[in-house]
């Protein structure tokens, strides 16, 4: 039982979330699995240094491609969790989350009517062009409202933390109190008032997912890749893989 989300609300976000994996969840055939061209080179040096069998190569490769769509499912659940918390609110376009509260929001010694808040899934994710376009952005947020602060959020950060953000723009040394670098344990702690609000959700969250997948089974899509590519060469599976990425090239078309 979480204090600031309701189970129902709590368990109607979890359903949402598993929701967007929606086409991950269908199965593979071998023109999926090569929509955006695989690499015959690359996978066959994994199988070799790795130790996979074909097949355990095929569906490794198989899981990072719906890996690589589910983040973005995942990022869901993080940004829209907000729209179920008093005071917070989830736009459609623009910032990931706004923060207002009317007696104003305590910060570092200052106090705000409203947060505006960029959310990354980990610290690492954006480049030094991208961090700077987004603090020139939270520059100019400032400029427009005199009465708000700027986060960037980071669900996976370096430590827990809400500090000025210190950054670096056209070779400038940046730095504002209003600007800052937030750990997402300690947003959850601004927004509901309970300093381990994160390690309540994360606590209550695989209660609530065995709970909503109960009876459902493993979400398992039936995959035809291995059994595809199987029958793609006669001669070798490895001919199999460098027809899917180079057949039509010289030498490989006529195999």
């Amino acid at each position: 039982m979480l204090n600031f989300i309701s189970d129902e609300n709590f368990k109607k976000h979890i359903r949402e979330t598993i929701e967007q994996y929606g086409e991950e969840l269908q199965p593979f055939d071998l023109r999926r699995f090569n929509s955006n061209l695989v690499d015959p080179i690359k996978l066959l040096f994994d199988k070799n240094v790795y130790g996979f069998s074909w097949e355990e190569l095929i569906k490794s490769e198989i899981f990072r491609q719906r890996d690589k769509s589910n983040n973005n499912s995942i990022g869901y659940f993080h940004q829209n969790i907000f729209r179920y918390i008093e005071g917070c609110t989830v736009p459609k376009s623009g910032w990931d989350v706004i923060l207002r509260r009317a007696g104003g929001i305590e910060l570092d010694g200052d106090k705000v009517s409203t947060i505006y808040v960029e959310m990354k899934n980990k610290h690492n994710t954006m480049n030094s062009k991208a961090s700077a376009k987004t603090y020139m952005n939270m520059q100019a947020q400032l400029l427009k409202d005199n009465d708000c602060a700027c986060f960037l959020v980071e669900v996976i950060a370096k430590k827990s933390q809400n500090v000025p953000w210190k950054i670096s723009v056209d070779g400038q040394r940046q730095e504002h109190r209003r600007i800052r670098r937030v750990s997402i344990d300690k947003f959850y702690e601004l927004v509901t008032g309970e300093a381990d609000a994160f390690y309540k959700m994360c606590v209550s969250l695989p209660v609530a997912l065995e709970e909503l997948l109960k009876g459902v089974g493993k979400l398992n899509p039936k995959d035809t890749v291995f059994d595809e590519l199987k029958n793609l060469s006669a001669s070798s599976f490895e001919l199999a893989l460098y027809i899917l990425g180079f057949g039509t090239y010289a030498g490989f078309n006529e195999t």
